[in-house]
C-alpha cells in the first residue's frame, strides 16, 4: 500500500464518521423544527423512488442511513485525493463540506427534482450548511 493510499483509506473513514456526525445533528435539527425532512429521506423519497421502493419498508430507514454513510464515504476520498498543502490549511475542511453541500444544491437536487430543496426556509438551509460544515471539519481531521 502506497502512501497516497493510506491518506486515501483515512479519508474515507473520515467521510464515514463525517456522515455519521452529520446524521446525529440532522436528527438535533429535525427534532428542534429547524429542519423539516432529513435530506437524505427527501432524495430517497423524491429523487429516487423506484430504488427506494425496491426495499422491504422495515429496512428503508437503514438503507438510507447506510447510502449516506457511503457518500459520505466517497466524499472523504475526493477530500484524500486533494493535494496535500491544499488538505492542510485550517479552513479546508469547513470550504470542502459547504463546497459539497453548493454541488448538491447546484447540481444533484436539480437533476434529482427536489421540491424542498427549493422550497426550504432560511433557518433551514443555515442549519443543512452548518451540517455541513461539520461535515468538512471532520473529513478533514488531522489531514497529512
Amino acid at each position: 500500500m502506497t502512501e497516497a493510499d493510506g491518506v486515501v483509506g483515512r479519508a474515507v473513514a473520515r467521510g464515514v464518521v463525517a456522515a455519521m456526525a452529520m446524521s446525529g445533528m440532522r436528527r438535533l435539527t429535525t427534532g428542534l423544527g429547524l429542519v423539516d425532512e432529513e435530506p437524505p429521506e427527501q432524495i430517497a423519497r423524491e429523487g429516487v423512488p423506484g430504488l427506494l421502493a425496491r426495499v422491504p419498508p422495515n429496512l428503508r430507514e437503514p438503507a438510507i442511513e447506510l447510502a449516506h454513510w457511503t457518500y459520505g464515504g466517497a466524499g472523504g476520498a475526493a477530500f484524500g485525493v486533494l493535494p496535500a498543502a491544499l488538505r492542510r490549511r485550517v479552513w479546508a475542511g469547513p470550504a470542502y463540506g459547504l463546497a459539497t453541500w453548493l454541488v448538491f444544491e447546484t447540481a444533484v437536487a436539480p437533476l434529482l427534482g427536489l421540491r424542498r430543496t427549493r422550497e426550504s426556509r432560511p433557518l433551514e438551509r443555515a442549519a443543512i450548511a452548518a451540517d455541513h460544515v461539520l461535515y468538512g471539519v471532520v473529513v478533514a481531521g488531522r489531514a497529512a
